[in-house]
């Protein structure tokens, strides 16, 4: 095996670090490919062209752990590892594709895509309504292709922004997606890199924003190579997962640069249009300035020189304000998190469940907090984690929280990975449905509930190590103890798992899938179309509540419109007095027998609503959606008064 070594000059002193504009992995250039890795742990480092001559190249040393060098003659398709002191070879931990998995050598892509979506400037926030989905369920196909397919039923449905869960290269072909372990490199059972970069570009000829589910908090356990190369982790803290990412210890300049260069990567090699990160309350950092804070940044930077409006949305269960509060104020600048108690509220709620840590929920009066102030908890005790919890964000603009009735969370972490359509009937279906997508926050939905898919979505995965397998078998079990659930859960590791978990979208044609698929396509046009509903900033919304039944109503206006949203939890009829002598308009009643109810509710007048003004009578388990014309009274001194 010959050696040959390549001399670059480097341009930085050993004591100087390299700028983030060093992208890691290969890129083809005219002579040949060029190569940069990070693996402050060797000393020597080479790349083995592995589907060639099988010659071995030495890289230079670039200073602070950087190798790099350009290799002559080998070029887009060529497979390649690295040479670690001569001893260890490894995959790339920038490898951009994987084509005989992660403990296969790496493969050099070439960015040939021909891009058509030049005009494409992406969309404010306020404009997402978010569809969750997973690559390998989502269609028949489980690719990318497949999912391409059914953007049309998509575009039908009317959501703005396809959300998919992680599609980064994990073990065997079947995941959630969380178990990958090449942060670089798509899935190629899925399509690949190409397959990817097709999607995004349909989806933005459609008007669609592509959320992209990244994980910067841990990586999977089989195929991790990264310990060889770096201090990627530490033992200092610990994950659920294992290994916590090495962001505050010695040698995490690097590792950060590894993460945040990831970020800009999808951003500018994919145009994806915003990143959903995993977990955010694992990222264990105690430096002065927070990874969050300096990935935020870094993005934003580089959306605003590309001319795109592009997000970070953060998942989190510390109800930590901090995440979405502006850097002059002590935060991170995130552009949204995940707000799971919006979700607890709501099903404890509807379905009683109150074991693990539902039993912190179950109170009406929590949903009136999660409209008012975005979080349930803002320093009070909870009683499942022992301790205050939370902090407050009730200045912040509804906006800043995404809200859902299901994510794959919540339905694929339950033992059975059952669905609320499992539970409840229709009406409360509508409820739940009209609660999400009525709200002032950005509103997500999860494969299939939008006409009550009833294929579970439970847990798998295909892992290649025995041991491993039943350790993700036990794992499992433990998860579900404190939830009380009996039995034994599907095998994570079992091929029919992952096809019990398919979607049909087709039964939407039929019954009350039939129902509930018309009456969220309403709720999304009402959404979209209406000036009113569309408010939400946090100063034109009021909430209130009527009486002492559990009836939420939702005010908001604008210069020319008050709405009214009654979000009946009861079990019997409630008359609800309608502010202001208004000449209200029913724009929607989930009673009506359009959509499967027993009959619409009535407004009554005068001496009928028994208080001399207007109100409306709705019937049990309802949402209903009021609108009246509205203009703000002329102020004594202006034109006309």
């Amino acid at each position: 095996m010959t050696q040959q070594r390549i001399q670059v000059k480097s341009r930085w002193h050993r004591n100087e670090l390299p700028t983030r504009s060093l992208v890691l992995g290969p890129k083809v250039v005219r002579d040949g490919t060029f190569f940069r890795v990070w693996a402050p742990l060797a000393s020597i480092m080479a790349v083995r062209h592995v589907s060639g001559s099988g010659r071995t190249v030495e890289l230079t040393p670039e200073g602070c752990g950087y190798f790099s060098g350009l290799v002559p003659d080998i070029g887009e398709g060529d497979c390649y590892t690295y040479l670690l002191d001569g001893t260890i070879e490894r995959p790339d931990p920038a490898s951009r594709c994987q084509p005989q998995g992660v403990h296969g050598p790496s493969q050099i892509l070439a960015p040939s895509h021909v891009w058509t979506d030049g005009g494409w400037q992406g969309m404010g926030l306020e404009d997402y309504i978010i569809y969750e989905l997973h690559v390998g369920t989502f269609s028949p196909e489980g690719t990318f292709a497949g999912v391409e397919q059914r953007l049309d039923y998509l575009c039908e449905l009317g959501i703005t922004a396809v959300e998919l869960m992680p599609v980064t290269q994990f073990p065997g072909d079947r995941n959630w997606g969380y178990d990958s372990v090449y942060p670089y490199a798509v899935q190629t059972s899925y399509g690949g890199a190409e397959g990817l970069k097709n999607l995004v570009d349909a989806c933005h000829r459609r008007g669609f924003a592509i959320v992209l589910d990244v994980m910067y908090n841990h990586l999977g356990p089989e195929g991790n190579y990264l310990h060889a190369f770096g201090p990627y982790f530490t033992d200092h803290y610990r994950t659920p997962w294992g290994d916590a990412i090495n962001f505050d210890g010695p040698g995490s300049e690097g590792v950060r640069d590894y993460f945040v260069g990831n970020a800009l990567f999808w951003i500018n090699e994919y145009h994806i249009d915003a990143l959903r990160l995993d977990a955010v309350h694992s990222f264990f950092d105690l430096s002065a300035r927070h990874i969050l804070n300096e990935l935020s940044e870094a993005v934003h930077q580089s959306a605003t020189m590309l001319g795109r409006m592009v997000y970070i949305i953060a998942e989190s269960d510390l109800n930590d304000s901090r995440l979405i509060r502006p850097r002059k104020e002590g935060g991170y600048a995130l552009d949204a998190q995940w707000n799971d108690e919006f979700h607890h509220v709501l099903h404890t709620l509807l379905t009683g469940e109150q074991h693990g840590y539902y039993e912190d929920f179950g109170i009406f009066e929590q949903l009136l907090t999660a409209f008012r102030e975005g979080f349930v908890y803002a320093g009070d005790y909870s009683r499942y984690r022992q301790r205050r919890h939370g902090n407050d964000a009730s200045d912040i603009d509804p906006l800043r929280f995404v809200v859902y009735s299901q994510n794959h969370d919540q339905v694929g972490n339950r033992k059975d990975g059952d669905r609320l359509p499992q539970h409840l009937d229709l009406e409360a279906l509508k409820l739940i449905a009209g609660t999400v997508l009525l709200s002032p926050f950005l509103p997500l939905l999860f494969m299939g509930e939008e006409y009550g898919e009833t294929a579970p979505f439970q847990y798998f995965v295909s892992h290649g190590d025995a041991a491993l397998i039943e350790a993700v078998r036990h794992g499992r079990k433990e998860e579900f103890i404190s939830f009380g659930w009996t039995g034994e859960a599907p095998d994570p590791q079992s091929e029919a798992t992952f096809q019990r978990s398919r979607i049909n979208i087709e039964i939407r044609k039929q019954g009350r899938h039939a129902l509930l698929y018309s009456f969220y396509r309403r709720l999304i046009v009402l959404r979209k179309n209406n000036s009113c509903l569309r408010t939400v900033n946090r100063q034109a919304c009021t909430v209130t509540q009527a009486g002492d039944a559990p009836v939420l109503l939702l005010a908001r206006k604008n210069d020319h419109y008050r709405s009214l949203c009654i979000l009946n939890f009861a079990t019997t009829p409630i008359t609800v007095n309608l502010p202001g002598s208004y000449d209200w308009e029913v724009l929607l009643d989930s009673s009506e027998s359009e959509w499967g109810g027993l009959g619409p509710g009535v407004i009554l007048q005068g001496e009928d609503s028994g208080g001399g003004g207007v109100s409306y009578r709705s019937n049990s388990m309802s949402v209903v959606v009021l609108l009246a014309e509205y203009s703000e009274p002329t102020r004594p001194g202006s034109p006309g008064g």
